[in-house]
């Protein structure tokens, strides 16, 4: 059973406010079947699949969760912007660390165009904070696996610093999820108009075509890692309890 297709088109029908019965009949199936796939308790055949894919005007690779993007598109590094143009790596596979980087940038540079789009201060600042650090904290990993280089670099010791980093991200976190839901904190301001946040596949290439492919490859690599990694736990967790 292949539970993307439940999930991507019950996102479809329901970016496009289409109610599940119209849905239903225009695809010429009773609602309750629909539903049934919506909820993954079926599996439909080929016809229905490619007829799906005509009704939402979408891939049906795009349907199975094969490919990120709507229109079916696999994304090479060539197709993605380089969003700082300041490559200056030197890897053996450096194609690879090139396509990882593009991703994260233009991901990132979407994530600011939307919290500028929400005409928030604290949300701007705050994202900003959030990412400043998290990658503050993984400088001082790479830099300390190295004893010799100087900790004269750092005014903060090292033995405060990734908590008291991790501190202010969860704090930077916390004011994100007040900002963004309307709830204004300590005289910071908020969000007033949750349309600027309205997200979907189209307004995503719509509104920031030159970053969106970026974006769904980000959630689909970041998805697959995290389904990976919490399979490999309950592995483990199974094996060590002997079932």
């Amino acid at each position: 059973m292949n539970s993307d297709f439940a999930r991507i088109i019950t996102l479809q029908r329901k970016e496009r406010h289409i109610s599940q019965k119209q849905a239903a009949a225009d695809l010429g199936i009773s609602q309750a079947l629909l539903s049934h796939y919506e909820k993954g308790i079926r599996e439909c055949g080929l016809n229905f699949l490619v007829k799906i894919a005509d009704y939402y005007n979408v891939s049906c690779d795009y349907l199975l969760g094969r490919t990120p993007e709507p229109e079916g598109k696999t994304i090479t590094i060539e197709d993605i912007p380089d969003d700082d143009g300041n490559n200056t790596l030197k890897m053996p596979s450096p194609e690879i660390i090139n396509f990882n980087r593009r991703i994260i940038n233009n991901s990132i540079s979407l994530l600011f165009s939307l919290a500028q789009k929400a005409n928030s201060i604290t949300l701007i600042k705050e994202v900003s904070s959030y990412l400043m650090l998290s990658v503050y904290k993984l400088f001082r990993i790479v830099y300390n696996a190295n004893p010799h280089n100087d900790q004269k670099l750092f005014r903060i010791p090292k033995v405060i610093a990734n908590d008291s980093a991790n501190a202010i991200i969860s704090m930077s976190e916390a004011d994100i999820k007040a900002a963004s839901s309307g709830i204004p904190l300590d005289g910071n301001d908020c969000v007033d108009n949750f349309d600027t946040l309205y997200v979907t596949t189209s307004t995503l290439q719509k509104d920031y075509a030159q970053y969106s492919s970026s974006l769904l490859n980000l959630i689909k690599r970041s998805e697959e890692s995290i389904a990976r990694t919490r399979a490999k736990y309950r592995s483990n967790s199974d094996s060590s309890r002997g079932y």
